[in-house]
């Protein structure tokens, strides 16, 4: 319940994932790859990334959306070697 018709901000969690562009080389997945296939394994490709969880405020769930493009966009990816998606958990 909330008084004096201010809304009160909620809690929205979400992950971005970055990955090196397709079209870059990769070299820490393709040292990965190697020593996989050095075991014995058939590993076509392998792209190495990384995952982010982010918890922010707002008041609603497209404004929540918004700030974490930003912050993926901005802060968490470099747009020119990278690519991020961003998923609500």
């Amino acid at each position: 319940m909330w008084f004096g018709g201010i809304i009160p901000t909620m809690l929205f969690r979400f992950r971005v994932i970055v990955m090196p562009r397709k079209d870059l080389l990769d070299p820490q997945g393709r040292a990965v790859s190697s020593v996989l296939r050095d075991m014995g394994m058939k590993v076509k490709d392998v792209r190495i990334g990384r995952s982010i969880d982010v918890e922010v405020e707002a008041d609603g769930e497209e404004e929540a959306i918004k700030m974490v493009e930003k912050m993926a966009s901005e802060v968490l990816s470099n747009p020119i070697i990278e690519d991020y998606s961003v998923q609500k958990l």
